[in-house]
């Protein structure tokens, strides 16, 4: 990867929805080479899709929750199914494994209070493994959806 590359990461990370002239001509380059070099980030999969980053407040998602999973068992098979499990809960819009204690964390988004304590009650303590569960509420989000840094500078 040159600094060409790293350009048109920089530049579809601010705006996704340039035609491929738009963004030639903002990293300087003639539409086939930018195209031949964007297909190429594509087929890596170091660029690995495009979308809509979404208001969650605008569509009634107005409670946040990290969610920190302390795991009972931790062998290989309790592992993968919990994290089968919780992929398959579309509240939880970010997991993570950690390393040392707790084991994982959950970020949750739902409508209020009332859908958390469901969530969780229902879902969330159901989880296969789980020893315990500890909630922390989000009260102000300041960083979110934010471009990747460029590993150079």
């Amino acid at each position: 990867m040159d600094a060409i590359d790293r350009k048109i990461l920089a530049v579809l990370q601010e705006d996704g929805r340039l035609t491929i002239t738009e963004l030639a001509a903002r990293v300087g380059l003639s539409v086939s080479p930018c195209h031949r070099r964007l297909r190429e980030l594509e087929r890596t999969r170091t660029i690995r899709g495009y979308r809509a980053i979404i208001d969650a407040e605008a569509v009634g998602l107005t409670f946040q929750a990290l969610v920190f999973v302390t795991m009972r068992q931790e062998d290989r098979d309790t592992l993968l199914g919990f994290e089968k499990a919780v992929a398959a809960i579309p509240q939880v819009v970010q997991a993570q494994r950690l390393f040392g204690d707790p084991d994982y964390l959950l970020r949750v988004v739902t409508a209020d209070l009332g859908a958390y304590q469901r969530l969780e009650d229902d879902h969330l303590a159901a989880l296969p493994g789980i020893q315990r569960l500890t909630s922390t509420l989000v009260m102000k989000q300041i960083v979110d959806h934010r471009a990747l840094p460029d590993p150079g500078r």
